[in-house]
């Protein structure tokens, strides 16, 4: 099954130039593991756009669509034999130990060319 890791840091810590210590070697290692097919950094969260469409028309804010203390800095895509081993990969990502991995499992054939 493949999983979504969505890597959140605290909001003051999201400088995509820094690169967590660690992330590399974690990246390595799933990627040695045969789980990792996808990751990345993303943009800082003041350069993201929210949109929503009301009556018909697109309105379109700056910044995330929540208030949060934490802000969503990269991602991974794995796939796992078990939610468990999912689990196992998130806790090792660096970030866990300050900011937080959530793990999302995908809807099995929803997607486009991953499926």
């Amino acid at each position: 099954m493949k999983y979504l890791l969505l890597i959140a840091v605290p909001e003051a810590e999201d400088r995509p130039d820094d690169i967590p210590p660690g992330c590399g070697t974690w990246s390595e290692d799933t990627v040695r593991r045969g789980v990792m097919r996808h990751t990345s950094q993303l943009r800082p969260h003041a350069e993201a756009r929210t949109v929503r469409v009301r009556d018909g028309r697109p309105q379109v804010s700056d910044g995330p669509y929540t208030e949060a203390k934490e802000v969503i800095a990269g991602y991974a895509l794995i796939e796992c034999d078990t939610a468990e081993e999912a689990l196992e990969v998130a806790a090792q990502h660096p970030v866990a130990s300050y900011g937080a991995v959530e793990v999302r499992p995908l809807l099995e054939g929803s997607g486009g060319p991953l499926g």
